[in-house]
Protein backbone atom coordinates (compact mmCIF):
# COMPACT_ATOMS: atom_id res chain seq x y z
CA UNK A 1 0.00 0.00 0.00
CA UNK A 2 1.44 3.60 -0.82
CA UNK A 3 2.34 5.88 2.33
CA UNK A 4 1.69 9.64 1.09
CA UNK A 5 4.06 12.19 2.38
CA UNK A 6 2.67 16.01 2.68
CA UNK A 7 4.96 18.37 2.77
CA UNK A 8 3.93 21.93 3.91
CA UNK A 9 5.81 24.10 1.21
CA UNK A 10 4.41 27.30 3.39
CA UNK A 11 6.64 26.48 6.32
CA UNK A 12 9.19 29.14 7.76
CA UNK A 13 11.64 28.41 10.37
CA UNK A 14 11.75 31.32 13.18
CA UNK A 15 14.85 32.61 11.17
CA UNK A 16 13.09 33.04 7.78
CA UNK A 17 13.00 36.64 7.75
CA UNK A 18 16.60 37.14 8.52
CA UNK A 19 17.78 34.58 6.26
CA UNK A 20 16.21 36.11 3.66
CA UNK A 21 16.94 39.88 4.00
CA UNK A 22 20.64 38.62 5.02
CA UNK A 23 21.58 35.93 3.09
CA UNK A 24 19.03 36.25 0.22
CA UNK A 25 16.53 33.31 0.75
CA UNK A 26 13.77 33.01 -1.67
CA UNK A 27 12.17 29.87 -0.79
CA UNK A 28 10.28 28.91 2.35
CA UNK A 29 11.61 26.44 4.44
CA UNK A 30 8.83 24.37 3.98
CA UNK A 31 9.69 24.87 0.18
CA UNK A 32 13.25 23.58 0.33
CA UNK A 33 12.48 20.38 2.53
CA UNK A 34 9.53 19.74 0.04
CA UNK A 35 12.35 19.31 -3.07
CA UNK A 36 14.91 17.76 -0.83
CA UNK A 37 11.81 15.09 0.09
CA UNK A 38 10.71 14.60 -3.27
CA UNK A 39 14.43 13.98 -4.59
CA UNK A 40 15.07 11.50 -1.78
CA UNK A 41 11.35 9.31 -2.44
CA UNK A 42 12.15 9.29 -6.03
CA UNK A 43 12.39 5.45 -6.87
CA UNK A 44 11.14 4.74 -3.49
CA UNK A 45 8.36 1.94 -3.59
CA UNK A 46 4.97 2.38 -1.90
CA UNK A 47 5.88 6.35 -1.14
CA UNK A 48 4.15 9.14 -2.81
CA UNK A 49 4.71 13.13 -2.12
CA UNK A 50 2.81 16.19 -2.64
CA UNK A 51 2.64 19.75 -1.06
CA UNK A 52 0.42 21.36 0.42
CA UNK A 53 0.13 25.11 1.49
CA UNK A 54 0.07 25.50 5.39
CA UNK A 55 -0.48 22.33 8.05
CA UNK A 56 -1.20 24.74 10.19
CA UNK A 57 1.90 23.51 12.73
CA UNK A 58 3.17 26.65 12.40
CA UNK A 59 4.98 26.37 15.85
CA UNK A 60 6.67 23.34 14.95
CA UNK A 61 7.73 24.02 11.26
CA UNK A 62 8.95 22.77 9.32
CA UNK A 63 5.86 19.74 9.32
CA UNK A 64 5.04 16.74 7.15
CA UNK A 65 2.00 14.41 7.32
CA UNK A 66 1.65 11.04 7.12
CA UNK A 67 -0.69 9.01 5.52
CA UNK A 68 -2.26 6.08 3.67
CA UNK A 69 -5.68 4.59 3.88
CA UNK A 70 -6.99 2.20 6.85
CA UNK A 71 -3.66 3.11 8.65
CA UNK A 72 -2.58 5.55 11.69
CA UNK A 73 -1.51 9.03 9.98
CA UNK A 74 1.10 10.85 11.66
CA UNK A 75 2.42 14.56 11.97
CA UNK A 76 5.65 15.24 12.50
CA UNK A 77 7.47 18.45 12.64
CA UNK A 78 10.49 20.84 13.72
CA UNK A 79 12.52 19.37 10.61
CA UNK A 80 15.53 21.69 9.49
CA UNK A 81 16.18 21.48 5.75
CA UNK A 82 18.57 19.18 5.64
CA UNK A 83 19.14 15.76 3.43
CA UNK A 84 19.62 13.41 6.18
CA UNK A 85 16.42 14.94 7.20
CA UNK A 86 14.76 14.06 4.18
CA UNK A 87 16.09 10.67 3.89
CA UNK A 88 14.72 10.10 7.17
CA UNK A 89 10.91 10.98 6.60
CA UNK A 90 11.26 9.17 3.14
CA UNK A 91 12.74 5.85 5.25
CA UNK A 92 10.26 6.39 7.75
CA UNK A 93 7.40 6.43 5.11
CA UNK A 94 8.12 3.28 3.50
CA UNK A 95 8.01 1.20 6.85
CA UNK A 96 4.87 3.47 7.18
CA UNK A 97 3.81 2.02 4.13
CA UNK A 98 5.11 -1.83 4.51
CA UNK A 99 3.37 -1.49 7.91
CA UNK A 100 -0.15 -2.72 7.94
CA UNK A 101 -1.39 -0.79 10.36
CA UNK A 102 0.93 2.29 9.64
CA UNK A 103 3.13 1.62 13.09
CA UNK A 104 6.01 1.34 12.93
CA UNK A 105 8.48 -0.19 15.93
CA UNK A 106 10.54 2.18 17.78
CA UNK A 107 13.79 0.47 17.34
CA UNK A 108 13.32 0.92 13.63
CA UNK A 109 12.96 4.50 13.43
CA UNK A 110 15.71 5.98 11.61
CA UNK A 111 17.96 8.17 13.82
CA UNK A 112 16.48 11.82 11.92
CA UNK A 113 12.72 11.25 12.80
CA UNK A 114 13.07 10.28 15.79
CA UNK A 115 11.71 13.84 18.59
CA UNK A 116 9.86 14.81 15.47
CA UNK A 117 6.59 13.19 16.26
CA UNK A 118 3.90 15.78 16.84
CA UNK A 119 0.30 13.92 16.35
CA UNK A 120 -0.65 10.47 15.68
CA UNK A 121 -4.11 10.02 14.66
CA UNK A 122 -6.03 6.63 14.02
CA UNK A 123 -7.60 5.71 10.86
CA UNK A 124 -11.51 6.44 10.24
CA UNK A 125 -13.22 3.63 11.15
CA UNK A 126 -15.11 1.51 7.72
CA UNK A 127 -18.26 3.32 6.85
Amino acid sequence: MTSVITICDTCKRDDWAERAANDGVELTDGEALATLVETAAEGVAGVETRRHSCLMGCNHGCNVSLQAAGKLTYTLGKFETTAEAAEGIVAYAALHAESKSGQVPFKQWPQAIKGHFITRIPPLPDA
